[in-house]
């Protein structure tokens, strides 16, 4: 008896469904296309993660950096915090590592829009490119300091 689950009704059930086919060895049988698509997805769901990881540490930087006098624990523990999620992430998918330089690009985009809002200078105030390198980005002993034109 041939068990029909469907994709669009019930995710779980098919998901478990397919995953028991694929054990089996009952290739035929299985939903090749929306399986497709959810590899895709899980690889697109990583990417953004990522993404939104760089943006959190990236914001954090710039606040470090333009704002010292607000300097605090939680700042400090989020950029730890962001640097060992990157990390992590990398070492579980290190194909994601090729794509630091489109992601960063991206996600500092986003950070100088979040910064902005929650220290309340304008996006403006930073520069319109990430002014750190990888290297420094990931550095656990980074932390930028306020340069002379910034006082």
């Amino acid at each position: 008896m041939k068990m029909t689950v469907d994709y669009d009704t019930d995710f779980h059930a098919w998901a478990l469904h397919n995953a028991k086919l694929l054990r089996q060895g009952k290739f035929a049988e299985l939903d090749v296309e929306h399986l497709a698509e959810e590899l895709e997805s899980m690889g697109k769901t990583n990417k953004r993660e990522l993404t939104s990881r760089f943006k959190i540490l990236l914001a954090h930087l710039l606040k470090w950096q333009y704002q010292p006098d607000y300097r605090g624990r939680s700042w400090r523990s989020s950029i730890v915090e962001q640097r060992s999620e990157i990390s992590e992430l990398t070492a579980e998918n290190p194909s994601l590592k090729p794509l630091f330089d489109e992601v960063i690009a991206d996600a500092y985009l986003k950070a100088i829009k979040f910064a902005a809002k929650e220290t309340g200078l304008l996006v403006n105030t930073f520069p319109q490119k990430c002014p750190y390198s990888l290297e420094q980005i990931v550095d656990d002993d980074f932390y930028p300091e306020v340069k002379a034109d910034q006082e």
